[in-house]
């Protein structure tokens, strides 16, 4: 079962991502280090594959650069 909008937004949160608003059902959050990533969909909604890709290497990206 793939994993919702909510559950993404708190990993995001958990690494340093601020949310920095957005418009509509979209929300961009901003890491320290520079790193965008934009979040659409309602908390309820599942994570579509192509974001659930981009997450992962954002936060890759982040724990690689904390090393």
């Amino acid at each position: 079962m793939p994993r919702k909008v909510r559950q993404l937004i708190a990993e995001l949160e958990r690494a340093g991502f601020v949310n920095r608003g957005g418009k509509g059902s979209h929300r961009n959050f901003i890491h320290p280090t520079g790193q965008v990533i934009t979040v659409s969909g309602q908390p309820g909604h599942d994570v579509p594959p192509y974001l659930e890709k981009q997450a992962r290497r954002a936060l890759q990206s982040i724990r690689h650069e904390e090393n």
